[in-house]
């Protein structure tokens, strides 16, 4: 943030050669230092959670794309009206105090008033959508080791997610040429056109669905005896390994030992913990699609549930499969 204010003093410097230094600058550069004072105060007391960034960061301790874009949006609101309120301090005459006070009103910044209260809504509801579905098992959370600013545009997995960087990089660009207004209009709200509205608006819609759609609960398809090539078919006994096939036993971010160690297979009674078998950049054993456990001598022969419980603390449907002795 400081920087920022250096490169707004230095771009201030610089385009007053021709037109000389105005009251609308000096607004603009003591807004600057209010703002970025004010971000320091609240880093300095939030350090131990994340510093200015602690009000962005999710609870699964990584950046929050809806948050930060909203964050960004409010930022730069109050950045504009602070403008406003220091050249309306510095203002001698009437009329040109009654022209400032005209310039917040909502006839023209309706587009950034509105998109500024979507931008903030999207952040509050995917908040509470994610927790919903995290609460009922439709959406698998592993928290992540620290925050990234990757985070904004990638998934848990750290893959890059269409409905997210969508959202960022239209809200940049919005953002763009509100701060390019508001330059070349300082004594108002920076009217941002209907038409680069309701784009933004059309790109937070996208963002919210992307959110509807992912995840899933895990799921257990099929459980069958693992053999190898030449073995005899045989029923499923004590002492043999058993091959579970079906979906979501690896949540994003889950993919590192200390997280796939935690996975559980409850066998009937008993709590199988999946074996790891280490391959060339990654695990064989667990995958997402197909995990394979032995089935202890502890099991009792008969018709028993087999149930996956993955790292996120997540559980799978129960199937019944049946050991003999």
């Amino acid at each position: 943030m400081w920087a920022a204010v250096v490169l707004l003093l230095l771009a201030q410097a610089l385009t007053a050669v021709g037109g000389g230094w105005t009251a609308a600058r000096t607004a603009g550069l003591a807004a600057a230092l209010v703002v970025a004072g004010t971000l320091t105060a609240a880093s300095w007391f939030h350090r131990a959670r994340g510093g200015a960034l602690a009000p962005v960061i999710g609870e699964d301790n990584r950046l929050s794309t809806s948050r930060a874009v909203a964050a960004a949006w409010v930022l730069f609101v109050a950045y504009a009206v602070l403008v406003l309120a220091g050249q309306l301090a510095l203002a001698s005459g009437p009329d040109r105090r009654d022209d400032l006070v005209s310039g917040l009103g909502l006839a023209r910044g309706a587009g950034a008033v509105t998109v500024l209260a979507v931008v903030c809504g999207i952040a509050v509801l995917v908040r509470r959508v994610v927790g919903l579905r995290v609460l009922g098992q439709r959406l698998q959370k592993v928290r992540a080791d620290r925050p990234r600013a990757g985070d904004l545009l990638t998934d848990d997995a750290g893959r890059g997610t269409f409905a997210d960087i969508q959202y960022v990089v239209i809200s940049a660009v919005a953002l763009v040429f509100a701060a390019v207004r508001l330059a070349r209009r300082p004594d108002q709200l920076p009217d941002l056109p209907w038409g680069l509205a309701v784009v933004v608006l059309v790109s937070a819609a996208t963002y919210v669905a992307g959110k509807y759609a992912e995840g899933g609960r895990p799921v257990i398809l099929s459980v069958v005896r693992a053999r190898e090539a030449g073995d005899l078919d045989a029923p499923i006994r004590t002492g043999d390994d058993i091959e579970i096939r079906g979906a979501g036993f690896v949540p994003p971010g889950a993919q590192r030992a200390d997280r796939l160690s935690r996975m559980v297979v409850r066998i009937g009674a008993v709590n199988v913990h999946v074996p790891l078998v280490p391959v060339t950049g990654g695990f064989g054993n667990p995958t997402d699609d197909v995990l394979t456990v032995p089935v202890p001598a502890d099991v009792e022969p008969g018709r028993v549930d087999v149930q996956v419980v993955t790292s996120a603390g997540v559980e799978t449907n129960r199937y019944a499969i049946d050991v003999t002795d």
